[in-house]
């Protein structure tokens, strides 16, 4: 069965972490050996496709590919919220949705990234939307 979650735990050192089922059925087991993209791309809030079997302690996720890859990948840099759409009676994101979204453009728009580099590119653009009042 092919199934869409999002990443809820990993542990990159021991390499295996948890998936949540889109559906909202149990959190899945996802180990770094059925993952079919780079292993440094995956980290928690990432948006994954996958197989379910059955393992040893339950439901495993296999051939786990990262969403949006392929012709349904956004073009690199677009985020789901555009200035167009900004309109007074709209909340403002919240500092932790601006960052969760900012990992998702800075992991499918530039893989090359560090973590490191894009903690610090975190921290700079939160800070700017801070100052403009865009997130509260």
């Amino acid at each position: 069965m092919v199934m869409t979650g999002k990443v809820i735990r990993y542990d990159e050192s021991r390499g295996y972490g948890f998936v949540a089922p889109d559906g909202g059925d149990e959190d899945v087991f996802l180990h770094v050996n059925d993952l079919t993209f780079d292993k440094r791309l995956l980290s928690e809030g990432v948006q994954v496709q996958f197989s379910t079997e059955e393992g040893e302690r339950g439901l495993k996720a296999s051939q786990v590919m990262l969403v949006g890859r392929g012709g349904n990948e956004k073009p690199s840099g677009q985020a789901r919220h555009s200035r167009t759409d900004r309109r007074p009676d709209r909340e403002t994101m919240t500092a932790q949705a601006l960052r969760d979204e900012l990992t998702e453009v800075l992991l499918l728009g530039a893989p090359s990234l560090t973590g490191q580099q894009i903690v610090e590119i975190r921290k700079g653009l939160i800070a700017l939307a801070l100052t403009h009042g865009w997130i509260s």
